[in-house]
């Protein structure tokens, strides 16, 4: 019988545990939004935390739509991990925070995106990007073709 899913020689390994891991992240935004005051994210379902800065007045894209935008990722520390003034992309190739909140914004918009790790890179490295790391993305689209 199998008793984990991570195989692993070493026996001192911790099995991940989701949930807990979803409630530091939790902790980690509440702390986050009580520093930054100035936010007022509202909390989606799946746990993504947005902020609509500014609503555009263009189309809102779809899963499957390809987007222009401009965007600067940070870690809850401020350091800066990747920026882009013309990010094209299929949303539905993004990271899963952008796909819960992308759609509800319109082209010529504004967002925030408070990601938990889940709905990022979760337990992974990513480049400079530690797991388990919630991000912080403030986002314009400038353009949706579906």
């Amino acid at each position: 019988m199998l008793s984990s899913c991570i195989k692993s020689n070493n026996d001192n390994v911790v099995p991940f545990d989701a949930a807990k891991q979803a409630a530091l992240d939790d902790a980690t935004i509440q702390s986050y939004l009580a520093v930054h005051t100035e936010i007022h994210a509202v909390k989606d379902t799946t746990g993504v935390y947005y902020q609509i800065i500014t609503q555009g007045t263009g189309a809102a894209p779809v899963l499957t739509s390809t987007i222009t935008a401009a965007y600067t990722g940070k870690l809850t520390n401020g350091t800066t991990f990747d920026s882009s003034t013309n990010l094209v992309y299929r949303l539905n190739n993004l990271i899963p925070a952008w796909q819960v909140a992308i759609p509800y914004l319109k082209v010529g918009g504004q967002m925030l995106i408070i990601s938990p790790s889940r709905y990022a890179y979760g337990n992974a490295q990513a480049g400079v990007i530690p797991p388990n790391s919630v991000l912080i993305f403030s986002v314009t689209l400038n353009g949706v073709t579906n």
